[in-house]
């Protein structure tokens, strides 16, 4: 098996080769530079690697690997158009940088760009490859419409919170992976589990984002530190610390939770206080712990070497343990 940066070279190389210059430019630039925002290429690395694992030629999964992060590219131009955020890893936004009418049809286009990289595969692997896409796309549609959802509810639960976050992050982790298996021509059976595991480190790769939002390094992590805080995002770490509080500090939380004040800087430090004292941050912790343990107990079952289930064990620890 490669190491991670030579999945990630092999993977920058084609992307840079499928984004050359495309009439028209008005269309196609902002496609191109949202993809060259960079971002952790998480998920075409999965693909890439799990394709290797199960004995396939990992560059016979580009293709499928660039299908994944255009859809997730997609989704993040029209995510930014609907939160009307300014800025995308460090870069002014597209529909800041254009308009609100170019980011939709760009992102429209990505979509269908997405779809069309699976014709590079025979006709089985195409409609497996297209089947899985079909459902995963949906699903992280419907994720992101809980999302809005509970901006404007006051009763969300943290059952309905954690299938929020399945739908809108984990499901494109878990399709990542099988979309690898795929290729590689593994049993129905692999596939299946690699989802799993790719899915339960999905909603530990979210829960653990959702934490350094409030307790990370403003140096290394890359977003504003309290921006889930600044928009009432009512986080598992929200959720938990009205569980835990008292009557006092839940309706100070909820208060906050309610105004948007010009210097946000002491409300987030108030509500960062509240997630440490009520036990809240610790409990985000384990659970961030009990989804990775649960994504390592499904490799029992795969039918892979001990090397590269060590491999992939590696992998989740060192996403667990990062600081951006």
């Amino acid at each position: 098996m490669q190491h991670i940066p030579s999945y990630q070279d092999t993977f920058v190389k084609y992307l840079e080769a499928y984004i050359e210059p495309k009439e028209p430019n008005t269309l196609y630039d902002p496609i191109h530079y949202i993809l060259e925002l960079g971002g952790k290429r998480l998920r075409p690395i999965l693909t890439l690697m799990t394709a290797e694992i199960f004995g396939g030629d990992y560059k016979r999964a580009l293709d499928a690997a660039l299908s994944v992060e255009v859809f997730h590219n997609f989704s993040l131009v029209h995510d930014d158009i609907m939160d009307d955020a300014p800025l995308r890893r460090g870069k002014t936004t597209v529909h800041e940088k254009w308009d609100v009418n170019t980011g939709i049809l760009s992102g429209d286009a990505m979509l269908i760009m997405a779809y069309q990289l699976f014709e590079n595969y025979e006709p089985k692997q195409f409609q497996d490859l297209a089947k899985l896409f079909s459902k995963t796309a949906l699903e992280v549609c419907e994720g992101q419409q809980y999302d809005v959802d509970f901006e404007t509810r006051d009763d969300v639960t943290i059952p309905e919170y954690l299938k929020m976050i399945e739908y809108k992050t984990a499901v494109l982790v878990g399709a990542a992976m099988k979309m690898g298996a795929i290729v590689a021509n593994a049993s129905e059976d692999c596939q299946s589990s690699i989802y799993n595991f790719g899915k339960n480190l999905g909603i530990a790769f979210q829960l653990q984002d959702d934490y350094l939002d409030v307790f990370g390094d403003p140096e290394t992590f890359g977003k504003q530190v309290g921006g889930d805080i600044i928009e009432n995002k009512k986080t598992y770490l929200y959720l938990k610390a009205l569980e835990f509080s008292d009557a006092t500090d839940r309706r100070q939380l909820e208060h906050l939770y309610g105004v948007n004040p010009t210097d946000a800087s002491d409300k987030i430090e108030t509500v960062k206080q509240l997630f440490a004292s009520s036990g809240s941050a610790e409990a985000t912790k384990t659970e961030i712990e009990n989804y990775t343990q649960k994504a390592f107990s499904v490799l029992e079952s795969i039918k892979i070497s001990e090397e590269n289930k060590e491999a992939l064990r590696a992998f989740g620890n060192n996403l667990m343990n990062r600081s951006v």
